[in-house]
């Protein structure tokens, strides 16, 4: 290869990986981005490895092809604090990063400029260290705003506008010129669009786009949150007329190129309250022992050809996103909650799995039909324990085969879920509590979630069939849209094994799966329970959407991918595309690898965006349900621990709060940041991640989305203490997603009354130190 064809391809390499939208990927995989063709592939290693060599790029422990920051320059995402001042958490960090020397970089307020939480960054790092070594900067360049849409609450001020955003984004309000523009009203929730971000030392401008409504009416709250995560919401009319085209092209009795089915004894398992139902199971069992499974998902892909109205809206979306009392749906209810969606009696076009088990629970065998079906009968989750726990009885409308039907789903599913663990999976359990809404959309009430092992045979079906169609494509090579979830960083995993070591339990391998699940059953239904699966969720990875085979570490599966619900997620409606070609018997047409990785990255961001949505407006439904209830006490879980202070969570009402250092008088209280709790210097006394507290309400700030807690006296009793550990027990179990984002803040022993380092604190962390 001549010198300026090694040039031209090493600027290929830095253009695609230097861009905003890369995503770090393995060399093989940044090959196939580029178009490498095999023969290329010695000049290509070539050409990166000078790269390299040149320190323009880095590989990373996983063997991902990553950029190097520009000189003096790190990059990585800005969280600001109270005091206006921020953290920057650098996109990269060193791998022997122990301590706050090497980790996040402290920005005083007048040198964060108008970057804002959540804005991507480049940072100089300066010469100047905080007390403990922590490394400050200056904000050079903000790469990329998080969003320049707000929503706060309209005020007047000198014949100006002015609008108070929600939450804690800015310290100041933000000018909108005139009054009464949009017919604003003082009080009003409004969407504003930033033309100027305030700093320290200037005023932030905006433009007001629109006006919600009265502050606290019925449903502001919701268009609150819409409006400020940037939630797609009604569909446009042309989005519309494709779904009713679609709708008046559907013919049930049409059935060529399908597998008939619809004889079949099908069943759906849902949610009482359910509208869309996008997965049915048949089951049967041979004479030579053999399982033969069925999972019949809604065949979305039928009516959402890729490339129209309805697959670009689709794909924008990205997933439903499910709020309390209202869903903003991915496609048209036309096609989600009628044509798509698997309704008792009805004739409905599915794709299915056909997987076959020997009598060990092991595939042997996976198979995929365009098809049709007729469910037999729908079930509520509540309705089938009680049928398969009585056997003697008669229910109605449960004929002999589909009572057949549901024990050997019983009997197979419990089968998969024990071959499961003991293959190494993870099961990361804490009790969840559903909300309580009245006819206004307001907290009136909460209750556990209803989990038993009806739900654990839908779990465990949906995993066989998730896993068997990425293994078929994978057997295909055919690129696909993987479900993958990273192993945990090294270094949160030896803070967790330090952590239980404070418990007094034992954790020899950190990173070991199998050790891992152990101590889960170990601590299932004692007092250390919440406190180590608290802890371990914070210490593991989100999983995202990704083509790299990296495998998905809590399910312990190389090959993973999401096919089972194509109604509310895109990336299943992508999968059901291939599917439906090699059931065809057609070659795949897969998207290409770039594509394949900007897409992941985007239902990943959907996905978490949803997330964020959901718990915001569930956030601010408990915020006006605790504002009546300031001086009352509850039982809560203490949920983080920092320096600053704690998070906690009611265990009736989930509503999650913060217990300030400077509130707890009794004593100087000492950060152990690897087993997070605060320790009393004289008194001893403890608070840690996980244990159960009674706590005051003692004041509440919806817009700021604030909720102050204090420790209760009674809780500072053994009764008090006896009490919340009781309220605390007992409770259901559920899996449960890996955690988003931890809080941040000082990590140092403080002085609670003047914010310094206590001379008591710097005794108890000394004596810690030569211990």
């Amino acid at each position: 290869m001549s010198d300026a064809q090694q040039t031209s391809l090493e600027d290929q390499i830095l253009a695609a990986v230097n861009s905003v939208d890369y995503r770090p990927v393995t060399q093989a995989i940044l090959a196939r981005s580029l178009d490498i063709k095999k023969k290329a592939l010695p000049e290509f290693r070539e050409a990166l490895s000078m790269l390299m060599d040149a320190g323009k790029l880095r590989q990373d422990k996983q063997g991902r092809v990553r950029p190097r920051g520009s000189t003096g320059l790190v990059s990585g995402v800005l969280r600001k604090i109270s005091s206006g001042a921020a953290f920057v958490i650098p996109a990269e960090r060193s791998k022997d990063a122990k301590d706050s020397k090497d980790g996040d970089i402290y920005v005083s307020a007048r040198d964060v400029r108008d970057a804002q939480t959540g804005d991507e960054v480049m940072v100089r790092v300066t010469e100047k260290r905080r007390s403990g070594g922590q490394r400050c900067g200056v904000i050079e360049k903000v790469v990329d705003r998080a969003t320049s849409v707000f929503v706060g609450t309209y005020f007047e001020s000198g014949d100006q506008g002015f609008v108070r955003v929600d939450g804690t984004v800015f310290g100041a309000a933000i000018h909108v010129g005139d009054p009464g523009a949009k017919g604003a009203r003082p009080d009003d929730k409004v969407v504003i669009e930033m033309l100027r971000f305030p700093t320290a030392n200037r005023i932030g401008e905006a433009v007001l786009t629109e006006v919600l409504g009265q502050r606290g009416d019925p449903g502001i709250d919701t268009m609150t949150v819409v409006h400020s995560m940037g939630l797609p919401f009604e569909f446009s009319e042309a989005v519309l007329q494709d779904a009713r085209r679609q709708a008046d092209a559907f013919d049930d009795t049409k059935l060529q190129g399908r597998t008939d089915l619809t004889a079949e004894t099908i069943v759906t398992i849902d949610p009482i309250d359910a509208r869309d139902f996008d997965d049915a199971i048949s089951l049967s069992r041979s004479e030579d022992g053999h399982w033969h499974l069925g999972v019949h998902i809604a065949d979305v892909a039928h009516f959402v050809p890729s490339g129209s109205k309805l697959d670009q809206e689709a794909q924008k979306r990205g997933t439903s996103v499910y709020l309390p009392r209202h869903v903003i749906p991915m496609l048209p209810e036309l096609i989600s909650n009628g044509l798509a969606s698997l309704q008792q009696g009805q004739i409905r076009f599915t794709k299915t799995a056909l997987i076959e088990f020997d009598a060990s629970g092991a595939v042997v065998g996976t198979d995929v039909a365009n098809s049709a079906i007729r469910v037999t009968r729908r079930f509520a989750y509540e309705e089938v324990m009680p049928i398969l726990n009585q056997p003697n009885e008669s229910f109605e409308n449960v004929t002999p085969e589909v009572r057949r039907l549901l024990q050997r789903m019983f009997e197979l599913a419990m089968l998969l879920r024990r071959r499961r663990f003991e293959q190494g999976a993870l099961q990361m359990g804490i009790p969840e509590v559903a909300i309580d809404f009245d006819k206004d959309g307001a907290v009136s009430g909460a209750h556990t979630r209803h989990h038993d092992q009806s739900h654990e045979i839908i779990e465990e079906f949906m995993l066989a069939a998730n896993l068997a169609v990425a293994s078929l494509l994978e057997s295909r090579g055919v690129p696909f849209l993987r479900r993958i979830h990273g192993a945990p960083d090294e270094l949160k995993m030896r803070n967790f094994q330090q952590f239980c070591q404070g418990l007094g339990l034992t954790l020899k391998k950190s990173q070991d799966r199998r050790e891992i699940q152990e101590l889960i059953r170990s601590v299932e239904g004692k007092p250390e329970e919440r406190a180590v699966n608290f802890a371990l969720l914070r210490s593991m990875q989100q999983a995202v959407y990704s083509p790299e085979d990296t495998g998905h570490y809590a399910l312990a599966e190389e090959d993973y991918c999401h096919f089972t619900s194509p109604i509310r997620r895109y990336p299943d409606l992508t999968v059901h595309r291939l599917i439906g070609q090699i059931a065809a018997k057609k070659m795949p047409s897969p998207q290409s690898i770039p594509e394949l990785i900007q897409l992941g990255k985007h239902c990943s961001i959907t996905e978490r965006r949803a997330e964020k949505a959901e718990r915001e407006l569930i956030r601010i439904k408990l915020l006006r349900y605790m504002s009546e209830r300031i001086g009352e006490e509850m039982d809560a879980i203490i949920t983080g621990v920092e320096s600053f202070g704690m998070f906690c969570q009611g265990i009736e009402i989930p509503a999650e709060g913060m217990i300030h250092l400077s509130s707890l008088s009794d004593d100087f209280y000492v950060f152990d940041q690897a087993t997070r709790r605060l320790t009393g210097s004289r008194t001893h006394r403890e608070f840690r991640l996980g244990d159960p507290i009674r706590v005051m309400v003692a004041a509440v700030d919806i817009d700021r989305r604030q909720l102050d807690l204090r420790v209760a006296d009674s809780s500072q009793s053994g009764s008090g203490r006896k009490k919340a550990r009781a309220a605390a027990s007992g409770e259901r179990r559920h899996l449960v997603h890996p955690p988003g984002k931890k809080r941040r803040g000082p990590e140092k022993p403080v002085n609670h009354r003047s914010g310094r380092k206590s001379k008591a604190a710097t005794k108890k962390s000394k004596r810690g130190r030569k211990r």
